[in-house]
């Protein structure tokens, strides 16, 4: 009995499916985006905290994007490259890490989303109410939006997979590239209505109030531009706003491939390849578009690397 049970506890994995003779340019090419990834985004961190230029509201807040991109990056991408020369029949995994991973992937997904509708809040409070911006945006409130960007989610998906640990298990094949709350679940042979209810009602939940405040925000905003004469104004409220749409867009784009393509039972292996890209696309973009379109960021990057100022 005792043998059973952990048996139970050693779940085999699918992981990323590529050919022996992929297997190596696979490798190497996730190695470098991951180091990329790291180093950009940590650099990008380090960049705006040691500077005191860039201690405005706007950046502090990305820097919770540039942390939740490592933190996701690293959740996915070490757990996939360590399964690529192993056999398919001998890709496992324990019970235990298969959940904290879950856990990790929604947690980065949801935050993602959280993170950027208290940037676009930061945004709408700097050009629509420029002149009561200083008193509002304080580091106070740069701490509450952060903080609320990261509990929300860690409250809703720690309900999410406290539903699914609660089952019993009756297999141990994890069909997916990494574990996630449906590989959880779908371990039981209980009933797991309740999990599709929650699990759909807190996604619709989080992803209907991202894609309503950054919607209604930016329509504000611009008309607040098309009514104002201020051309210094508009280009700079042009400038931080696209390249915060451009993020949001490369998220949403990234999210929505999955859900398509969960719907063609015969592209679900490039469903499975596309959920791994969904923890390395927006994590390797981000800190490419927002290094290269913010003036600031972009001037001090220059002057790291180059020396000049």
């Amino acid at each position: 009995m005792e043998n059973d049970t952990l048996n139970m506890d050693i779940l085999q994995l699918e992981g990323l499916k590529v050919s022996p003779e992929s297997s190596i340019p696979a490798f190497i090419l996730l190695l470098l985006i991951y180091i990329f990834i790291m180093v950009s985004n940590i650099g990008l961190v380090i960049l705006i905290f040691m500077e005191s230029s860039l201690h405005e509201p706007m950046y502090l807040l990305f820097c919770n994007m540039s942390i939740n991109d490592a933190f996701g990056a690293t959740t996915i991408i070490p757990s996939v490259l360590s399964h690529i020369f192993t056999s398919t029949t001998q890709r496992y995994i324990h019970y235990y890490e298969c959940v904290i991973q879950a856990f990790c992937a929604h947690f980065h997904a949801a935050i993602a989303h959280t993170v950027l509708m208290i940037m676009a809040f930061d945004r709408y409070m700097a050009i629509c109410n420029p002149l009561r911006y200083a008193t509002i945006m304080t580091n106070k409130m740069v701490v509450a939006l952060s903080v609320s960007a990261w509990g929300v989610p860690f409250f809703l998906v720690a309900i999410l997979v406290s539903l699914s640990v609660r089952l019993s298990r009756c297999r141990r094949a994890v069909f997916n590239p990494f574990c996630d709350n449906a590989s959880l679940f779908k371990l039981s042979c209980e009933n797991v209505l309740i999990n599709h209810i929650y699990g759909l009602g807190a996604a619709m939940a989080i992803m209907g109030c991202s894609l309503a405040s950054v919607m209604l925000t930016y329509l504000r905003i611009a008309m607040v531009c098309l009514t104002s004469k201020n051309k210094a104004l508009n280009s700079k409220a042009l400038q931080t706003c696209a390249t915060h749409l451009a993020v949001y867009i490369i998220l949403l784009l990234s999210g929505n491939i999955i859900i398509i393509l969960h719907r063609f039972p015969n592209l679900s292996d490039h469903g499975k390849v596309a959920s791994v890209l969904l923890h390395v696309v927006p994590p390797s973009m981000n800190t490419i578009i927002y290094g290269l379109q913010i003036k600031a960021v972009r001037e001090k990057i220059v002057i790291v690397f180059t020396g000049k100022k």
